[in-house]
């Protein structure tokens, strides 16, 4: 579960990029977060992994409050947490299967779980015969493919998604959701920032819209409601 209450976000320039936010998510949703570029989509999304601090208010993740959450606890936190970008991040010298096992290893978990689970989630994206190769050897699709292996890997409660598919052609973009729909579908909360519109229109899920830092639509199975 997700609560923000009376969350506000001012950065040191004087930019307000979150103005008085109170939503709940509850566990096992899948929410895509919309809204023109500079609305504070991103800050949200980046508040909920932790990555920004509010400036005033409350987020709490299953019982955690991360405004004030230490910065040595953040990676502890993070091991309930999946995280997919946009731009994928993957280690460049390390193969699909590193990649991937590497949030295993960062938690000392034993060899025989991790090779397990890779390969569980591997299958689960289709990319069990690619174990062996490099990211620069794989496609944009693939390589998002990994970042979402490795995001779930840990078997998150929740895995937050910022712009997933916003470097892939349509045809890519839409293998891509169904792994998202394939996760949530066994209970895992996903949290998607997207302009994607027709994805939203198409796959019906709770829409939250947010404009000027504010939360100005918040339907249960929503459009986009935005002209790309």
């Amino acid at each position: 579960m997700i609560e923000l209450q009376d969350v506000y976000k001012k950065y040191p320039n004087g930019v307000s990029a979150i103005n008085g936010i109170d939503v709940r998510i509850n566990q096992g949703e899948f929410v895509y977060v919309v809204g023109p570029s500079g609305a504070g989509k991103s800050t949200f999304i980046k508040m909920i992994y932790r990555e920004e601090v509010p400036t005033s208010g409350t987020i709490t993740m299953n019982g955690v409050n991360l405004a004030k959450l230490k910065m040595k606890k953040v990676p502890i936190f993070r091991r309930n947490l999946g995280v997919v970008f946009q731009d994928f991040k993957l280690l460049p010298r390390l193969t699909v299967y590193e990649n991937v096992a590497f949030a295993l290893e960062v938690i000392e978990a034993q060899p025989k779980v991790i090779k397990k689970r890779v390969m569980e989630v591997l299958d689960l994206v289709n990319l069990k015969h690619k174990i062996k190769m490099l990211p620069t050897e794989l496609s944009g699709g693939e390589q998002q493919r990994v970042s979402i292996a490795r995001s779930i890997v840990n078997s998150p409660k929740v895995v937050i998604a910022d712009e997933p598919t916003g470097n892939l052609d349509p045809e890519t973009s839409w293998e891509i959701m169904k792994i998202f729909e394939e996760i949530n579908a066994r209970g895992t909360t996903i949290v998607m920032a997207t302009h994607n519109r027709e994805i939203v229109n198409t796959l019906k899920h709770r829409v939250i819209a947010i404009e000027g830092g504010k939360i100005v639509r918040d339907d249960e199975r929503g459009e986009y409601g935005y002209e790309n």
